[in-house]
């Protein structure tokens, strides 16, 4: 099979590039290992987590298309009560962690029908449930990557001129014999003050494996007991600083502070408060939005700090120790359940909520997980440059509301750099970042001519990807590859002649910005604005009258 651009992902980042490639009228191959498009926002059932200021610039075009289809999804298909059809911001879930909280089923359709344009004209192929296993090389040029069909144990080898890895491990970079890197790097080697005086390619980020629920008082919905549920039921994160406790449990540190906070749980009977009500917090459908009786329940995602797998991850060159962590992350994410729904101390006394219902059907899933777990941070290019701490952190530079100026922008992003706990024993670090733009340097490797990474595997440290890693980012970047990998088939160059060359650089940029993606931000912008949770769960009514804090 030939294509004039292979996208090896099919999540957040891939779905982008394959827009990209479509609009610019190329040929491009899609694939995905699940039968989902979407990534994060699908298959790892993980709304959106978005900047402040996402609903008035801040992302792209076609992002911004996205997110006014998921809107009109609702409106077109749902129930809504009058407020909710005409509220321009609607958020389906009415959920704290984004001003868009919505199903994944929601954003698949949206997905699907963005793309079915340049489907049916034969200019996209998706191949769903199709898993890279082997890459051919040419020197410093990738000639095809050679995938199994997950559903038929067949392959088939794909050619094409240029290749983008959009997975979400970086699948391809070992494959293809790339420069590479995973975990931590070393403050020799970054210069950041935070990074540690020894580099651990092993330190990584904790994964999770989502899941939806909802709740029917009076009903038991109890799952059998997993497992591994005894070990999970009294396992204590070995982290520094230290966890407060039991994994398994409502008292976590605050990420930002590290002081010990307790998470308040009441289904249908808490507020929507940033760091408190977790019921809300990443709820995904709020049934008092839709008329009476359409919906006997909220809906929550969980994506919690109790469901963050610490002992290993799924970036091992082997398959037999990534699946093992797999499994471990899923029995986690079930021992968690099981613990609401049995042992979880209730507020008003008592303990666990039998009430609470796995939903498989929201995920689509016969186990009742996400058909993915969310990997939060992934292999990395070397690339021809590496945004690092000093470039975005707002400490480091003191006075500014914005991070550093790139002349090679190639589009733009926003998101405090927060790092989960990771399998090396770093318990949170989350700190103010200040919007950053991305440098094309950081899309083009050291060495690789045609390889262009399209999802959270470009050049940005361990510490950077906590910034870089959300929705809205890892759709710029796969928009951007798409488009660099179009202009330079258009121009017979390579993306390092874009990169080094002024004339076709401020051409591309030129191309970017006709193409709906802003390579800048604003030069007043109030910082305060930008914080994620400021107005996640405000309505257009409601903005500016009353704080969710």
């Amino acid at each position: 099979m030939e294509t004039d651009v292979l996208i090896v992902g099919g999540g957040v980042g891939g779905c982008a590039a394959a827009l990209a490639v479509g609009r610019a009228g190329y040929r491009a191959v899609l694939t995905e290992e699940t039968d989902w498009i979407g990534g994060q926002l699908t298959a790892q059932a993980v709304p959106p987590d978005e900047h402040g200021w996402i609903e008035r610039f801040g992302c792209t075009a076609s992002y911004r298309r996205f997110r006014e289809g998921v809107r009109r999804h609702y409106r077109d298909h749902y129930p809504l009560i009058p407020a909710g059809r005409v509220d321009p911001l609607l958020n389906p879930g009415g959920g704290w962690v984004s001003p868009l909280c919505h199903e994944p089923r929601a954003a698949l359709a949206v997905l699907d029908s963005m793309l079915a344009p340049y489907v049916e004209s034969g200019a996209v192929s998706i191949l769903r449930e199709h898993r890279p296993v082997a890459v051919e090389t040419d020197g410093d040029r990738i000639s095809a990557v050679t995938v199994r069909d997950l559903r038929e144990s067949g392959e088939r080898t794909l050619e094409a001129r240029y290749i983008l890895d959009a997975t979400e491990t970086g699948a391809l970079l070992p494959l293809a014999g790339a420069e590479f890197v995973t975990g931590t790097e070393s403050h020799t080697e970054t210069g950041e003050p935070s990074a540690p005086a020894e580099p651990d390619p092993r330190n990584v980020q904790a994964m999770s494996v989502c899941f939806a629920i909802d709740h029917i008082e009076g009903r038991d919905f109890t799952i059998a007991r997993p497992a591994q549920y005894a070990f999970w039921r009294d396992y204590v994160p070995a982290l520094r600083p230290p966890w407060p406790g039991k994994l398994l449990s409502w008292n976590v540190p605050n990420p930002r502070t590290m002081e010990t906070i307790r998470y308040h749980f009441d289904p249908h009977r808490e507020l929507p408060r940033a760091f408190s009500g977790l019921w809300s917090y990443r709820r995904i459908l709020a049934r008092d939005l839709f008329e009476p009786g359409a919906f006997a329940s909220d809906i929550c995602t969980i994506n919690w700090p109790m469901i963050d797998y610490l002992p290993g991850s799924v970036l091992s060159e082997s398959e037999e120790e990534n699946a093992r962590h797999l499994a471990g992350a899923k029995q986690l994410s079930l021992s968690f359940l099981y613990w609401l729904q049995t042992e979880a101390p209730r507020p008003g006394g008592g303990q666990g909520f039998p009430g609470l219902r796995m939903r498989g059907d929201v995920t689509g899933s016969p186990d009742g997980l996400a058909k993915s777990p969310y990997v939060r941070e992934s292999r990395r290019i070397r690339a021809e440059f590496t945004v690092t701490e000093r470039h975005v952190s707002a400490a480091l530079r003191p006075g500014e509301n914005r991070a550093e100026r790139f002349r090679d922008s190639v589009g733009v992003g926003s998101y405090r750099i927060d790092l989960h706990p990771t399998t090396g024993g770093d318990n949170y670090l989350d700190v103010a970042s200040l919007p950053f733009q991305i440098p094309l340097g950081s899309l083009v490797p050291v060495r690789l001519e045609n390889l262009l990474p399209a999802c959270k595997n470009l050049g940005v440290t361990h510490i950077t990807n906590g910034c870089y890693r959300v929705h809205p980012v890892e759709w710029n970047i796969g928009e951007a590859a798409g488009s660099l990998a179009c202009f330079c088939l258009a121009r017979n160059t390579a993306p390092r002649g874009v990169l080094h060359n002024g004339r076709r650089l401020e051409e591309f940029q030129k191309r970017l910005t006709a193409e709906g993606i802003e390579l800048e931000w604003p030069e007043d912008l109030r910082l305060e604005e930008g914080d994620p949770h400021i107005h996640a769960i405000m309505s257009a009514s409601d903005l500016g009258r009353r704080s969710p804090l």
